[in-house]
């Protein structure tokens, strides 16, 4: 998935299912991320260059997300 118009520089996202996906590296809200990619914000965990992010942070840029599901059940 790769916006046209980018600028070059793209954001890296790495997906639940081990697959990467690069987004145009505009900031945004990790909950708007999420909602273009079809992600319910409560069933992951995601990680911003290394550290765990609530929702409500900004990502662009270079930055690296990665995403990750959380596992439950008993």
């Amino acid at each position: 998935m790769r916006p046209e118009g980018g600028s070059g520089v793209e954001m890296q996202i790495y997906m639940p299912d081990g697959s990467r996906v690069e987004l145009a590296a505009k900031d945004r809200l990790i909950e708007e991320i999420l909602k273009e990619l079809k992600i319910n914000s409560e069933e992951v965990i995601v990680t911003l260059n290394g550290r765990i992010v609530a929702e409500e942070e900004t990502a662009g840029g270079s930055d690296e997300l990665k995403i990750f599901r959380i596992v439950h059940g008993g």
